[in-house]
């Protein structure tokens, strides 16, 4: 006899080592994609600290924080701490986006599409990362700060996405609102991306440059952009006041018309803290939970989004039913 030849079994990845040993519920895994969304909170309204304190150039070069140090050192005092804590933050998003990411592949049954949205997020990362270190090399031009802070709003869109996405199965999307209300909802989304931008010309031409040196600021009048900025916010009001009426009109479910009321809460703060900072001459304190504020309103107007369709999940153990097969005639 013939002895078998050994053969190599497959070798598996790290994720589908874990997936093969691990199968997350459904409430871990809508907390992994939570736990993303809340640091991509975190980072933005850190990256704003850095700024208002004065320490985007507390680390002077990127990787490293020094040419000869790749740690903030005592010579570089609270602005050095305040920037190198930022950039040591920035593993704390990795970890969460690392824990969505293996929480989505290890789902069961497979859900590609969530692990796709998990991996948008760690490339985001990554690329966000590399533009950080250009604006340090760029002594914090204002334009590519302007650009930090868009991607960092990229990534909580694709963290936020994901997060709903956890709570909904892979089931094709079907609306839950006639077409001309998501129409609205739709130019809602795009007005609120418009005025996220917006407000980057007003921090890039205002006062707070990030650093105590000569730091090169936005060609535009300070107050001229701000009022841009306020029409912008006005008009995003408008169109969230018109959503939320065209939902009770068309009687839009519960959890819909829940979503386009927060999203009125948050534009009533934020629009209650835009103004008394302007008018009180953008104090750092108000600036922070302005850009707090930012974030919340951008997560609020995507949920709204999202809450007009909806993926049905498949019932646990739900089993196609066979295809009939015809009889064949009995023998005459």
């Amino acid at each position: 006899m013939h002895k078998r030849r050994p053969t190599m079994g497959r070798v598996l990845t790290p994720l589908a080592f874990i997936a093969q040993r691990w199968t997350p519920s459904p409430r871990a895994l809508r907390r992994a994609a939570l736990s993303a969304v809340v640091m991509s909170v975190l980072i933005i309204v850190t990256g704003g600290a850095v700024r208002l304190t004065g320490s985007g150039l507390g680390c002077d070069t990127w990787p490293k924080c020094t040419d000869d140090s790749l740690f903030a050192t005592p010579a570089q005092g609270l602005n050095g701490a305040i920037e190198f804590g930022n950039r040591m933050l920035t593993y704390v998003l990795c970890a969460a986006v690392g824990w969505a990411i293996i929480a989505a592949r290890s789902a069961k049954p497979r859900r590609r599409q969530l692990s796709r949205l998990g991996w948008a997020q760690f490339f985001v990362v990554m690329g966000n990362a590399v533009l950080g270190g250009i604006t340090v090399w760029m002594g914090l031009n204002p334009w590519t700060v302007a650009g930090h802070f868009l991607l960092a709003n990229v990534l909580l869109t694709v963290a936020t996405i994901t997060w709903v996405r956890t709570g909904e199965g892979d089931a094709p999307a079907r609306p839950r609102v006639p077409r001309p209300v998501r129409r609205l909802a739709q130019v809602l989304v795009a007005v609120t991306a418009v005025l996220v931008v917006a407000g980057t010309t007003v921090t890039g031409s205002g006062k707070h440059a990030g650093d105590s040196s000569d730091v090169p600021r936005m060609p535009f009048d300070f107050v001229a952009a701000a009022h841009v900025h306020a029409i912008t916010a006005w008009v995003v009001c408008a169109l969230a006041v018109a959503v939320f009426v065209a939902l009770k009109v068309v009687d839009a479910p519960d959890d819909t018309r829940a979503r386009a009321r927060d999203l009125l809460l948050v534009l009533l703060a934020q629009g209650v803290i835009g103004y008394v900072q302007f008018f009180t001459g953008v104090p750092e304190i108000l600036v922070g939970l302005h850009m707090l504020g930012s974030a919340l309103l951008w997560i609020a107007v995507l949920r709204l989004f999202l809450s007009l369709r909806e993926r049905p999940v498949a019932a646990p153990g739900a089993v196609p039913a066979p295809a009939r097969q015809e009889q064949a005639p009995a023998p005459a």
